[in-house]
């Protein structure tokens, strides 16, 4: 068979094109395609329970199916409950904090005024012109419009009938795919689909679990601090968790504004303290021994990944956008001649690096994943 050879501009240009094509249809079918992947994802994660019902408990494809989403239905009920409540007890709070907060900014104005030798109407203007540079920010919306990726009835009722669909027929997408190559290629394609699926799976899993150890660590660090709503905001934190870099950070704003309206200015460095300490736990023990390291996105594309995601999906692709990119890199590192990308999105290779081994008792020892 011959192939054309074409010049690099010309090659240049079709990739291009392809990537402009292809945002455009991500952006244009946003309110179908962010619950879809959103359905894929929690697939993944309930796979192996819809598995485990078909072969020991013998169930049928469609009962393994409806149980596991009442699993789903049950545990987001249970999640949307606790925040329910929490948020209910947090506006019960809020002419208090509102008293406290006031007192707290006056004596600090004070303070400005006679140190700085300031005004306070002087700090007024300061402060509304950089409270509007932080309001015209999306970063600083997320915080507080955190529960829009759960919103719309629409969104909800897509992504269930999309996660019914794909747990149902998971086997005619599998056979689709595999089928769909040339004849020749069926084998490496249906090793490449199991490798995906089976790394996929692990992906998701180990990102939940690092959700909930950070938002475990988060809580006894904000409990032992005395800052109130310590458990919501410990979980906060670890959902937000999920945007790398970006998202510890405006947790940790919001938890600071929380410990300076209930406690004394001074919790607020005791606090960022306290997440400096969690990011490095989840930085060098969580993240490779949990997640494992082949799937972990380096910062730089990490960004352009929020950045872009948040663009073509708002908030909820700004929660989707590193899951993608993970996925993509390890179907990158799985076919033949895009190895490359697969490596651009990936940390630097270090060859004669060791797996981190840490001795928990005589039996248990834990490893670092790849």
């Amino acid at each position: 068979m011959n192939f054309i050879r074409l010049p690099f501009l010309v090659k240049l240009t079709l990739v291009v094109m392809s990537i402009i094509g292809i945002g455009y249809l991500l952006a244009l079918g946003e309110s179908i395609l962010a619950p879809f992947f959103l359905a894929f994802l929690m697939a993944m994660l309930f796979l192996p329970v819809a598995t485990f019902m078909e072969k020991r408990l013998r169930l049928t494809r469609s009962l393994s199916t409806i149980a596991s989403v009442m699993i789903m239905l049950i545990i987001l009920t249970g999640l949307v409950y606790f925040f329910g409540s929490q948020l209910s007890d947090f506006s019960k709070d809020l002419p208090h904090l509102r008293v406290q907060f006031t007192n707290v900014f006056n004596d600090l104005q004070n303070w400005v005024s006679d140190t700085f030798h300031v005004k306070i109407d002087e700090q007024l203007d300061y402060l509304d012109q950089g409270l509007d540079k932080l309001l015209s920010s999306s970063a600083v919306i997320l915080g507080f419009t955190f529960g829009i990726f759960s919103t719309g009835l629409g969104f909800i009722v897509f992504f269930i009938l999309f996660f019914i669909f794909i747990l149902n027929y998971r086997r005619v997408l599998n056979n689709f795919i595999v089928t769909v190559f040339n004849e020749k290629h069926k084998a490496s394609v249906q090793e490449v689909v199991n490798e995906v699926r089976v790394m996929t799976k692990k992906y998701i899993i180990g990102l939940c679990l690092q959700v909930i150890i950070v938002s475990i660590l988060t809580s006894i660090v904000l409990a032992v601090l005395g800052v109130k709503y310590a458990i919501l905001l410990g979980i906060l934190t670890g959902l937000l968790n999920v945007i790398p870099y970006l998202g510890i950070c405006i947790a940790l704003l919001i938890s600071c504004f929380i410990a300076f309206a209930t406690t004394t200015p001074s919790t607020c460095i005791y606090v960022i303290i306290g997440y400096v300490g969690v990011h490095i736990v989840d930085g060098n023990i969580i993240l490779p021994f949990v997640v494992g390291s082949k799937v972990k996105i380096n910062a730089l594309f990490s960004f352009i990944g929020i950045v872009i995601g948040e663009h073509l999906w708002g908030i909820a692709g700004m929660f989707l956008c590193i899951p993608a990119i993970a996925i993509l890199k390890i179907i990158f590192e799985r076919v033949e001649g895009l190895q490359p990308w697969g490596r651009l999105l990936g940390e630097e290779e270090r060859p004669h690096k060791k797996r981190k081994k840490y001795k928990i008792s005589k039996n248990i020892t834990l490893e670092e994943m790849d």
